[in-house]
């Protein structure tokens, strides 16, 4: 079935940002098509005997929500191995993509851990479009040094003209017609501090450099190589999701609060500026340099720490060598979790469990991942007593989502 050509009627939207259909019984996952439409596809995967995965190469019947991409070099008009990944939804209005995204969500929490929610998915500020919001951008490199993005689901660099979804001082920086020969890939930073960086990368281990990124009136401290929310108000408007799910009846300032994942401090600080200058919170992180830099920046919270190590062994040596008087703290507490896109996962969750904290705000940018933590969570005694969801990558598949976790 290998490059064989399909015409397929898609029903649904599924995780990762490839629609299904059925042909002769068997799932294809599709890409660049939506719910509603009949296309013809190309089967570029089958391998898998319970689906497969196909291309769009022409819309039959179209949806009302498609619209020309938002950007050319990913659009249908052209082969689907020269299409440029990083905006799988473009083809699909604004509006539409975020109620994909809510399915998506709630489905997940609905299979996974048994609860319904009418979660929405909210904007965040920016152009109407869901373009120029990438402060950050990586390019990479071609054999020739010819930069670019991949193509979608492969390490095929695609040559482009335009970064629609980069704000316009990336756009107008990055060096999309120059040629990199040697390197791997070529980042474009911009700080909402300071001049722009276009920084070329390889298997050297990268110097570091010390940017200031502003979120409100309060400046952090990072390494220009290191972790920080893309879009270019994802920052303010995480700080504010965190600050309004922690149950202040619940929250506890001087007791054994803990932000996992913490990257340079940034949910820490939102807690503190939320409940004030006795905060006792300890942000952990394995990156020994953004945890340097959380150090610095929670410096003004006397009962802040910064912990250089693993989450999952950090808790574990937390839990054995815990007194009593420490336990009690510590079950008082409230966490913070922002893990990376695989979730927290069970071993983490379990350690949680043995903790015992009043409660768990979970910052999650993967619904599946989460969904499966608020499972293991829900098994556990805890029950999700708040969520909410944001568009914090538009015209891609990704949504961010904030969820409130307390013991029943």
């Amino acid at each position: 079935m290998l490059g064989k050509q399909v015409e397929i009627e898609v029903t649904n939207v599924a995780h990762g940002g490839v629609a299904v259909a059925r042909h002769d019984g068997r799932v294809i996952f599709v890409s660049d098509a939506i719910p509603g439409e009949t296309v013809l596809a190309t089967i570029t995967e089958d391998s898998k005997k319970s689906f497969w995965r196909a291309e769009t190469v022409r819309v039959i019947s179209a949806s009302q929500h498609r619209q020309p991409h938002v950007w050319s070099a990913a659009s249908i008009d052209r082969a689907p191995d020269s299409r440029a990944g990083g905006a799988e939804f473009g083809h699909i209005a604004i509006a539409h993509q975020r109620e994909l995204k809510r399915q998506v969500l709630a489905d997940s929490l609905k299979r996974m851990a048994g609860i319904d929610t009418d979660v929405t998915v909210a904007a965040l500020p920016g152009n109407e479009d869901g373009t120029g919001w990438r402060t950050r951008l990586r390019l990479h490199v071609a054999e020739d040094g010819t930069p670019g993005p991949y193509a979608a689901r492969s390490h095929r660099v695609i040559p482009v003209t335009d970064v629609p979804l980069s704000t316009a001082e990336v756009a107008a920086v990055a060096p999309l017609h120059e040629k990199f020969p040697g390197a791997q890939h070529v980042d474009v930073v911009v700080p909402s501090v300071g001049n722009a960086f276009v920084l070329t990368g390889g298997a050297d281990k990268p110097k570091a450099q010390r940017i200031v990124e502003r979120v409100g009136d309060r400046e952090f401290r990072l390494d220009v190589h290191g972790f920080w929310q893309v879009h270019r108000h994802a920052a303010e408007t995480l700080s504010s999701a965190v600050q309004d799910s922690i149950d202040p009846a619940k929250f506890d300032p001087r007791a054994a609060n803990l932000d996992l994942y913490g990257g340079v401090g940034l949910l820490a600080a939102a807690v503190g500026d939320r409940f004030g200058n006795h905060l006792r919170i300890t942000s952990v992180e394995s990156d020994a340099l953004a945890t340097d830099h959380a150090g610095h920046n929670l410096s003004e919270w006397v009962g802040a720490a910064a912990v250089t190590a693993r989450v999952d062994n950090f808790l574990r040596q937390l839990r054995s060598a815990a007194t009593a008087s420490e336990r009690s703290r510590l079950a008082a507490g409230t966490v913070i979790l922002d893990p990376p896109r695989a979730g927290a996962g069970k071993a983490v969750v379990n350690e949680l469990l043995e903790l015992d904290p009043a409660q768990i705000v979970y910052v999650a940018c993967d619904p599946v991942a989460l969904a499966r933590d608020v499972a293991l969570f829900g098994a556990g005694g805890y029950e999700l007593t708040r969520l909410r969801a944001f568009d914090l990558f538009p015209n891609t598949h990704h949504v961010e989502a904030v969820a409130t976790l307390v013991r029943r």
